[in-house]
């Protein structure tokens, strides 16, 4: 496993030149930037901040020319994202009604024994909704794969030792934000996490994300749809045992304590990681064990917890 550093948010309070610098790390930085899509190859500010130092893996662009290079691949890789998309909108569709089984319950009056085990098993149904859709998306990725071994083909098999090349001269891998979705697709792909081995992983914002165990979408604060928090796909599971929250304070109603409160519930035993701006949570060996971080407590509370 890698040393993963998980920083909060790049657009406002950049860190990343001054945590990379502190690594002390020989080499070039490898940067993986393909959640910002078309924008990818525009790095000359990150660039500045890791000294000159990056080198864009342009994992977006080499994803553009598997599509366009090996079309069968392509269209097969289209109808997975099809079905996942269509399990993501059942889930989503169930989740609504199981969520607000729970809230309602929370709200109403009455006997508290009563109450508390109905609380309990809506939580618990929740926690089975989230751990299925997780497995029945995880049936897709293996068939997919079982099917059409990206290793197997020549277009894939180029970017990934290309890629390999360059990590293997990189002291140390940079992950940035953007689209969630599309950066986990170009991470899996390339087999990067496997590739990253053996050298410091920085993150920030859906790259955070992207590093743990499990994506999970959020944000109370959205003017259209249901918002809350939902369970998106697997990550690369370089960091276990935590859910990250990048951005938190502007998309989390971080002052509702029983809000909270279930959302740590939902998601424990892993620990709810608010990465705000300045944030810097290093991680040993991708082992969570008890790194100094500010988490959502299972009581709702939002508080730094000691190393």
């Amino acid at each position: 496993m890698s040393r993963v550093v998980l920083l909060g948010p790049q657009r406002f309070a950049p860190t990343v030149g001054a945590v990379v610098r502190s690594l002390e790390v020989d080499g070039p930085i490898a940067t993986v930037l393909a959640g910002w899509q078309e924008r990818e190859p525009d790095d000359a500010e990150l660039d500045g901040m890791l000294d000159g130092r990056s080198v864009n893996l342009a994992l977006h662009a080499r994803w553009l020319d598997v599509a366009e290079r090996d079309p069968e691949f392509a269209a097969a890789d289209h109808r997975r994202r099809d079905a996942l998309d269509e399990l993501q909108a059942v889930y989503l569709l169930r989740l609504r009604h199981a969520m607000a089984a729970v809230v309602e319950l929370q709200r109403r009056d009455g006997d508290p024994a009563v109450s508390s085990a109905a609380i309990d098993d809506a939580v618990a149904a929740v926690r089975a909704l989230d751990a299925r859709h997780l497995r029945l998306s995880a049936e897709v990725h293996d068939a997919f794969h079982a099917a059409w071994p990206p290793h197997e083909r020549p277009v894939v098999a180029g970017h990934r030792s290309a890629i390999a090349g360059v990590l293997n001269g990189a002291g140390a891998l940079a992950i940035g934000g953007g689209h969630v979705g599309v950066l986990l697709a170009c991470l899996h792909l390339f087999n990067v996490g496997a590739l990253s081995t053996g050298r410091p992983v920085v993150a920030w914002s859906a790259g955070a994300m992207a590093v743990t165990e499990t994506v999970v979408l959020f944000h109370d604060r959205v003017v259209h749809g249901s918002g809350g928090a939902e369970v998106f796909d697997a990550g690369l599971g370089l960091v276990r045992g935590v859910v990250a929250l990048p951005h938190a304070r502007r998309r989390l109603r971080l002052g509702d304590q029983r809000h909270m409160a279930l959302l740590a519930r939902r998601f424990g035993p892993a620990d709810c990681l608010v990465l705000d701006d300045g944030a810097r949570v290093d991680v040993p060996e991708g082992a969570w064990g008890t790194p100094a971080a500010t988490v959502v407590r299972g009581d709702g509370v939002v508080a730094a917890r000691a190393a």
